[in-house]
């Protein structure tokens, strides 16, 4: 039976992408959930924004299963979110690798639990594909092993199959989309108009007419070709998924997209093979893996069943013509269908909040700007990184500015705490223009933005031109 469970339950030769991916999914979680610290009370505490009592008694346990429908309090969201960082910091920094296995488990079973608790009752503000996606590698984290087991075969081909539904329904959503996904042209708009611009975006906007399509030429060819060779043997397989990784670091440099390129360049790393690691300095061999015991094998075997049975809607949606982005098919968020930037906006939007001291505003008021710490707001400032952390506010900014109906049920809110002075709010804002008494009255205007040519950038210092509509 040991033998039989060696040979085709542990896999031998992924141990190091294991940790890899262990380490970098307790990162992406520790990181989750000091987010969500720093920003749930002005969006969803009991005077937040959309406030999560006003949810949960709208809402049942079976639709959106948290702990926060038996109770809530804004202390208690903080309690469950401090469990979270000290768990994810024990898992990352290793103070858990001591424990037996169940305990381990135990563990990111934790991590899940109090994550799924703090999306489902998210309402808009986690209605984004990479909260199911972390909840779902997360999930699948729980049963890969640990200190008594070595990596499971089984597990591993779940992350596999993640990871080429997150890859292959990202392809497959722009070429059904835009046109300009087909004719090779969407990155003429994309690095200028993409939701949040990052450090260095200004310089991929830049890039020549030809490169663009040598760019969105290799997006296609690793999003729609690539991701079978997953399946095929090594060192095919990890060829793949090195290709991935590249491609993911190029969006880390090119924007910010919260953790979206990096639990999917961790996910890749669990189909790289040890001997491919061997090659950097410092990295040995680990070792053969510790033996699985029966009862995980069955647990392991039983939770395959589980995501097969449930992959069936999501395999559908991957195949038909109404494909569906960042949907989840169950409440737990178990299985899901990911896929990004299906359409490409050609004009960049931003909805500029300002406030005045003048009691009786006219032609002569001077209004000064709130700046968001990551949307583009001053011409001046250049976009910063904010990657793999996750500025709410900011990226529904965006579709705001997009479509009004994005802010329906926050938006006058958010502004009305602004007029107010919530200190809450304006923690979640670079600057207030304000800081002895709130403005007497604010403004809200919308300018359309476009990154400077290098001439006006060179004239001017400025990373961006800007007008208002």
């Amino acid at each position: 039976m040991d033998d039989l469970l060696r040979t085709w339950f542990v896999a031998n030769d992924y141990a190091i992408g294991a940790w890899v991916f262990r380490k970098g999914l307790a990162a992406l979680y520790l990181v989750a959930f000091v987010a969500a610290l720093r920003q749930f009370r002005a969006l969803l505490g009991t005077r937040g924004l959309t406030p999560i009592p006003d949810f949960v008694a709208e809402s049942s346990m079976r639709a959106s299963p948290s702990v926060f429908h038996w109770r809530y309090t804004d202390r208690f969201f903080a309690a469950v979110a401090w469990v979270g960082v000290a768990v994810s910091a024990g898992l990352l920094f290793g103070l858990t690798e001591v424990l037996p296995l169940p305990a381990l488990m135990a563990c990111w079973a934790l991590l899940w639990l109090a994550y799924l608790s703090i999306v489902n009752v998210g309402q808009i503000w986690y209605g984004f594909g990479w909260e199911s996606l972390l909840l779902e590698a997360g999930f699948l984290a729980v049963f890969l092993g640990g200190t008594e087991s070595g990596p499971s075969w089984l597990v591993l081909i779940l992350l596999r199959w993640l990871l080429f539904r997150l890859e292959f329904g990202a392809g497959m959503i722009k070429m059904r989309g835009d046109a300009c996904w087909r004719r090779l042209t969407c990155l003429d708009y994309h690095h200028e108009t993409q939701p949040m611009p990052g450090p260095f975006s200004w310089y991929f906007h830049r890039l020549p007419a030809p490169l663009h399509r040598i760019e969105t030429a290799g997006n296609h060819v690793v999003q729609l070709v690539v991701p079978f060779g997953l399946f095929l043997p090594q060192p095919v397989a990890g060829l793949c998924a090195l290709a991935m990784i590249v491609t993911q670091l190029w969006l880390v440099a090119s924007g910010n997209f919260a953790w979206l390129n990096w639990v999917t360049i961790v996910l890749a790393a669990t189909a790289v093979p040890d001997s491919f690691y061997r090659v950097l300095p410092g990295v040995g061999d680990p070792g053969p893996a510790p033996d699985a015991s029966p009862v995980f094998a069955v647990v392991v075997a039983a939770v395959t069943v589980l995501v097969l049975v449930l992959s069936y809607r999501p395999a559908r949606n991957l195949l038909s013509r109404r494909q569906r982005m960042n949907t989840s098919f169950d409440s737990l968020h178990l299985v899901n269908s990911y896929g990004a930037f299906g359409s490409v906006t050609r004009s960049r939007y931003e909805v500029v909040v300002a406030g005045t001291d003048d009691p009786d505003p006219g032609d002569d008021t001077v209004w000064r700007e709130y700046e968001f710490k990551g949307k583009p707001g001053d011409p001046l400032r250049r976009p910063p990184q904010w990657a793999p952390y996750h500025l709410r506010l900011d990226w529904l900014m965006w579709f705001v500015a997009i479509s009004p109906s994005y802010g329906r049920g926050w938006f006058e809110r958010f502004v009305r705490r602004i007029a107010e002075g919530d200190p809450e709010t304006l923690k979640l804002l670079r600057t207030n223009p304000f800081p002895d008494a709130p403005p007497a009255h604010v403004r809200v205007q919308l300018y359309r933005y476009r990154f400077t040519t290098r001439s006006e950038r060179r004239a001017t210092g400025a990373w961006w031109v800007r007008a208002a509509i």
